[in-house]
């Protein structure tokens, strides 16, 4: 991976036995009113890179924030539960610190063994974290002979944990961030053209800067969910009682001038998928987009948009996808997310083309179509994901750059 020093640098860099790895993981998932956590894939990514690193024989020290306490501790966002559900994911004991710095810190990594894994008491336990406070970036160094950087998902964060250390220890990037970044660049920072986007989700608002970036590095742009009534909407559509920003018109029709100089196709719907109320099973029909009847609502793409979407993927060679297309969370307005979904995943497994998605709603509606799987990459992070494909530098992968 250019630019970064990954795991395979650090292995072959000497002896790791008995010395001290901090790594900066994302346990930040979701649990129940009783602690238990309902969904492990971010401590399934971040496996690999503890499991590997503890083999070397090192001390494995885990960093990590939860949840949003207010630089003071909380017991509620106690990582304690976490780190029980980490052990069984690794397969092993996973040691547990009541603060992040100081003598409960440092009394947890003398006691720890060589090949150990210890998890540290929220780092947002300190209002340092957040602030990027050197004081505290020292102080947590003081714990750490090398600094791990596994957690895209929190890159896009300036904070000590996940920017600070990587100026005062030697840096590496963890295996999950490694693929993640590897996943990237394969999506948009040197693809394999043709390239699709599709970006769906309710608001042009919140992707105003994502649409002006990815009409200059993509061939097609497919519009679809709520955001795409607003452009309907600038090209004069009469879309009835559906979701529109109406004082975003201008934005709209904008964003489509521009992607006309550039040389970027935006794909919106034909027809679509309507209804007099947004509930599973409501009464619903297909018809054109514009000749929406004025007391029902767009809530799906109709079948001819999917036709001519198949087109566009068949002729990929690279689809990056953020955001579903419709209201997937409800039956039957999750066909059009799911078809395209699923056509998207054949073709990746066939070979015609590589595929990477996240940000918000993506990976649930990937899953719910049962096509995550088949994607080249999904990735789970958020909002670095969707700061990445705005083109925006993130500060905890800017700061692993070799210097």
């Amino acid at each position: 991976m250019a630019g970064h020093k990954t795991l395979d640098d650090l292995f072959k860099s000497g002896d790791l036995n008995g010395r001290r790895v901090l790594v900066r993981a994302d346990l930040n998932v979701p649990t129940d009113e009783h602690g238990h956590v309902t969904d492990a894939t971010r401590l399934n990514r971040i496996a690999d890179t503890l499991k590997e690193i503890a083999a070397k024989g090192a001390k494995v020290i885990v960093l990590s924030h939860f949840g949003r306490p207010k630089g003071a501790p909380e017991p509620k966002f106690s990582l304690a539960p976490v780190a029980e559900a980490l052990s069984g994911v690794v397969g092993a004991k996973v040691a547990f610190a009541s603060d992040c710095i100081g003598a409960p810190a440092k009394e947890a990594v003398d006691a720890l063994p060589a090949g150990g894994i210890l998890v540290l008491e929220n780092t947002r336990f300190h209002a340092g974290e957040e602030k990027n406070d050197p004081v505290f970036v020292k102080a947590l160094a003081e714990n750490g002979d090398v600094y791990v950087n596994d957690a895209f998902s929190c890159a896009h964060r300036a904070h000590a944990s996940t920017e600070g250390l990587a100026h005062v220890l030697p840096a590496y990037a963890g295996r999950a961030m490694e693929a993640e970044l590897d996943a990237l660049e394969t999506a948009l920072g040197n693809p394999e053209h043709p390239v699709v986007a599709v970006v769906g989700g309710a608001k042009v608002s919140t992707k105003i800067a994502l649409l002006l970036n990815l009409i200059h590095r993509v061939d097609t742009l497919i519009v679809g969910g709520g955001m795409a009534n607003t452009f309907l909407a600038a090209q004069g559509k009469k879309i009835g009682k559906s979701l529109c920003e109406y004082d975003l018109l201008d934005k709209a029709r904008e964003i489509l001038a521009a992607a006309g100089k550039a040389g970027c196709e935006i794909v919106l719907p034909v027809d679509a998928v309507v209804a007099r109320e947004f509930k599973a099973g409501a009464e619903a029909r297909t018809v054109p987009v514009d000749a929406v009847p004025e007391d029902m609502m767009i809530l799906d793409i109709g079948s001819d948009t999917m036709a001519y979407l198949a087109g566009r993927f068949e002729t990929a060679k690279t689809v990056v996808w953020n955001g579903p297309l419709g209201a997937f969370e409800i039956p039957p307005f999750d066909q059009g997310t799911a078809s395209a979904a699923r056509l998207v995943g054949m073709l990746t497994k066939i070979g015609t083309l590589k595929s990477v998605a996240g940000g918000g709603d993506t990976v649930a509606a990937l899953n719910d179509a049962g096509a995550a799987d088949d994607f080249t990459y999904v990735s789970a992070a958020g909002g670095a994901f969707l700061e990445w494909m705005e083109g925006a530098v993130l500060p905890g992968v800017a700061a692993l750059e070799v210097r």
